[in-house]
């Protein structure tokens, strides 16, 4: 199990260590973090495939939090809390926790849980598609349809994209896209600004004047995510350029 990752988000550092020294002691890798900023690069560092998080935390509600994990579709999330309302938990469930354990809690308990979330994990199938508004991406096939129109990407273009729109509508940094959408290291943070003309210029009616892919002033990229933008949408014709197999993406 020790290539299992299990990430800890839990502002109280007597009760994170002593999870995270649990964790451990079940042979699971641990990554802990103390607020949301961390908790974020974190995530997307290591992919936990589950979420320990408290409701309560110094920089943001947990409960939010939550939401945003739920958007990334790639980790399951156990919440724990003091709020001990049956009100309460209904709203952490509708958060999108698979799990809510109110402390105090035993540790015995707490282990059984996780355990039981890493089994569901096991037997959860990966979805073949994604829909982000008027974007539809087929992950067995790295195809891209907006409106139903075929959009011809590139290996490194699809990888991006997908990026951008898994993070929902936050912003990324270039130095966040290149981490995240690219295989190899690289340290030029202008090789996004080159692909995100390209992609522009694939799905945009006026590439001068995006409104999927919007340019944040002084952060980076972010993927607007409001429907009404649909409708300007420039349906791409093919491109011939044909991307040879070893230049294939080993991951998204």
């Amino acid at each position: 199990m020790g290539s299992v990752y299990i990430q800890i988000v839990e502002g109280n550092p007597q009760l994170r260590s002593l999870l995270g020294w649990h964790l451990q002691q079940a042979n699971y890798g641990v990554v802990q973090s103390a607020d949301i900023r961390h908790a974020r690069e974190v995530f997307h560092n290591r992919q936990p495939i589950l979420v320990v998080l408290d409701s309560d935390l110094p920089d943001g509600d947990g409960l939010e939090f939550c939401r945003w994990l739920g958007q990334q579709k790639q980790s399951l999330v156990l919440m724990l809390s003091a709020r001990n309302a049956e009100a309460e938990i209904v709203a952490g469930l509708k958060s999108g926790a698979d799990d809510y354990i109110t402390k105090p809690f035993g540790m015995q308990e707490f282990l059984a849980r996780v355990e039981a979330l890493l089994r569901r994990s096991r037997t959860m199938t990966p979805p073949a598609s994604l829909e982000y508004g008027p974007v539809k991406t087929d992950l067995v096939q790295r195809r891209v349809r907006v409106k139903e129109e075929h959009i011809d990407l590139t290996p490194q273009e699809f990888s991006l994209l997908y990026v951008l729109a898994q993070a929902g509508g936050s912003p990324l940094s270039r130095s966040e896209l290149l981490k995240r959408a690219w295989p190899d290291a690289i340290d030029n943070p202008r090789t996004i600004d080159t692909h995100v003309l390209s992609l522009r210029k694939k799905i945009e009616t006026d590439p001068r004047q995006p409104s999927l892919i919007q340019t944040v002033r002084n952060v980076g990229y972010r993927f607007h995510l409001d429907r009404t933008s649909s409708a300007q949408l420039l349906m791409s014709s093919p491109s011939t350029e044909a991307v040879p197999q070893h230049q294939q993406l080993s991951r998204i």
